[in-house]
């Protein structure tokens, strides 16, 4: 069996994370495929992703997979090949609040549990982004309680499986776990 090659890259808000996991996937040595998980809703968020482009190298692939996550993961995936995920917040925020006019999403449970499997069985390297969002106050609104907890436990079941995790605050790195250490 190939041993897991899985990092975990969390963090708050504009705490580094991306750039991080970026400097990561270049450092890595394997060719680059950046999964963007993100829809474009307006002009201020089109904006951030220009930025995100712009910033990485031009000759890193990009796959664009708002919802079937476990489904580019699979099909990209090879030793000797980096996978770069930003970011785990954005996808379950598509699963569980899709745009007006998209159909809720229906078998979101199954979409989590097959992207789990996706890491699990990966040969190449992965660096997966996720904000930290559950440090601050209980919210409101339930909507937004159910999202916070699924994003919590989701974060949860990725940092168990993954072999490194580091934590961004003020674009600082705190490592978590290092490979051989739970």
């Amino acid at each position: 069996m190939i041993p897991r090659d899985l990092t975990f890259v969390l963090g708050g808000a504009r705490s580094g994370k991306s750039l991080h996991a970026e400097q990561l996937a270049s450092e890595s040595g394997f060719p680059v495929t950046y999964i963007a998980t993100a829809r474009v809703a307006d002009a201020e968020f089109a904006a951030r992703v220009a930025h995100h482009r712009e910033r990485r190298p031009p000759h890193w692939q990009l796959r664009e997979a708002p919802v079937d996550l476990a489904g580019a993961v699979t099909s990209i995936d090879a030793p000797d090949h980096c996978i770069l995920i930003d970011c785990l917040t954005l996808w379950l925020a598509n699963l569980l609040c899709p745009p007006d006019d998209t159909p809720l999403i229906s078998d979101a449970h199954a979409q989590l549990l097959a992207f789990e499997a996706a890491l699990v069985s990966a040969r190449g390297r992965i660096i997966v982004v996720s904000n930290e969002i559950g440090l601050g106050v209980v919210p409101l609104g339930a909507a937004t309680r159910l999202y916070v907890d699924e994003l919590g436990r989701l974060n949860q079941r990725i940092a168990a499986l993954s072999t490194q995790v580091t934590m961004m605050v003020a674009g600082l790195p705190l490592v978590l776990k290092t490979p051989g250490h739970t």
